[in-house]
């Protein structure tokens, strides 16, 4: 009983910040499917991110993406969410939409070019003081096609250059958090492409840099709770983007295409230290063809469980078979943990904060799903670019 008391205690400081985008029209690279309902503005993003919340009690932030998000007045923004019950979270750049970024942003051969890029991205921090933004997500699409394109070494030295002007800029409270990704767009060579390059540059940087692991950004057969568990030894894992993959980068559901994976990472999460406000967990998902808001809360769930049966893990029995060699007996503690069915205590735990044992189906009770539908007509959806 105190084993459970203590695993309950700990979900229920659980955070899960859900991403503006995913609110909006997505697709794949040949069609972007439209539904109904979805939001025109980012106010209404953040009006559905405040369902997620509701019903889940363990979404209290929504990232921004800029431009996709822009508005005149952030401080009014962040004003809303806060009637919503929600806070502004991660403020997420875009240098991959522009024209001239065909070559590259931060590391592209034009100086001109480099100065546009630096210049959006210190924008972004502006926004973050303006909402009260704590971090600066920077993906960087960069990279070259082909063999001689351009000097690799010298897209490193351009890419120093920029972070530094960033890091510089960032106030006592903020922090920068560098993604990776291992290919896609950029084919030949990927300018930030695996956690060793992010944390060479955040070790330089300083401890306003941090590491981002999206799951999704991996070759296949990676072991993720390895790069995991090396990052929080290191000081250096500053957030999360949850989601799942297949072959590539997929951004689907988060836990829907290997949730033993999920609960690994969580587990070296929970073994590291990095269950705390020191680590972002973001969702970074498409939702495609499903509907958004109750695949958010499904996503936001799957985490829970995940951190459920990691924190029931019985790290002393585990550590013991771990020290005798008992190859067996060690994997069997894992398994034990994994093989447990903890909706049972999950539902324990929103009933005692209040919540429906069952966020999905307290959702579609609600007649949100309906309402939207009906009320948000005429206007430009939001989706990709928008």
């Amino acid at each position: 009983m105190t084993e459970f008391a203590a695993v309950k205690a700990a979900l229920k400081t659980q955070a899960v910040e859900t991403p503006s985008w995913a609110y909006g029209n997505s697709g794949t690279r040949f069609k972007v499917f439209a539904q109904p309902g979805v939001p025109r503005t980012p106010e209404e993003k953040i009006d559905d991110a405040a369902k997620v919340h509701e019903f889940t009690g363990a979404a209290p932030t929504v990232a921004l993406h800029i431009p996709w998000d822009r508005v005149d007045d952030f401080a009014a923004l962040a004003k809303h969410a806060e009637e919503r019950g929600l806070r502004l979270g991660a403020i997420n750049s875009n240098t991959f939409q522009d024209d001239d970024y065909r070559l590259g942003s931060v590391c592209h051969p034009d100086a001109a070019v480099r100065r546009k890029a630096v210049g959006h991205l210190l924008e972004c921090v502006d926004i973050m003081d303006a909402t009260g933004s704590r971090d600066l997500k920077l993906w960087f699409a960069d990279g070259t096609n082909y063999p001689g394109q351009d000097d690799l070494g010298e897209r490193q030295d351009r890419l120093a250059e920029a972070l530094a002007q960033v890091h510089d800029r960032l106030g006592d409270d903020q922090r920068m958090l560098l993604e990776y990704k291992f290919f896609e767009p950029a084919f030949y060579a990927t300018d930030v492409p695996d956690w060793g390059t992010a944390y060479a540059h955040c070790l330089k940087l300083g401890p306003k840099a941090q590491v981002v692991v999206d799951t999704g950004h991996h070759a296949p057969g990676t072991n993720i709770e390895f790069i995991v568990a090396t990052l929080l030894r290191e000081g250096k894992l500053g957030a999360f983007d949850f989601n799942s993959r297949f072959y590539a980068d997929d951004d689907l559901m988060v836990g829907a295409a290997d949730p033993f994976q999920l609960f690994r990472i969580m587990y070296e999460v929970i073994r590291g230290g990095g269950f705390t406000s020191d680590v972002a967990f973001m969702l970074d998902q498409c939702h495609n063809i499903e509907a958004k808001i109750p695949a958010i809360i499904r996503s936001v769930m799957n985490v829970q469980e995940a951190t459920a049966k990691a924190l029931l893990v019985d790290r002393d029995a585990l550590a013991a078979a771990q020290r005798s060699g008992d190859v067996l007996a060690a994997n069997a503690v894992v398994m034990d943990a994994y093989n447990t069915d903890v909706r049972p205590l999950l539902a324990e735990v929103r009933t005692e904060l209040g919540l429906d044992p069952d966020p999905v189906a307290a959702y579609h009770r609600s007649g949100w799903a309906e309402r939207i539908a009906a009320e948000r007509v005429g206007g430009q959806q939001a989706g990709w670019g928008a």
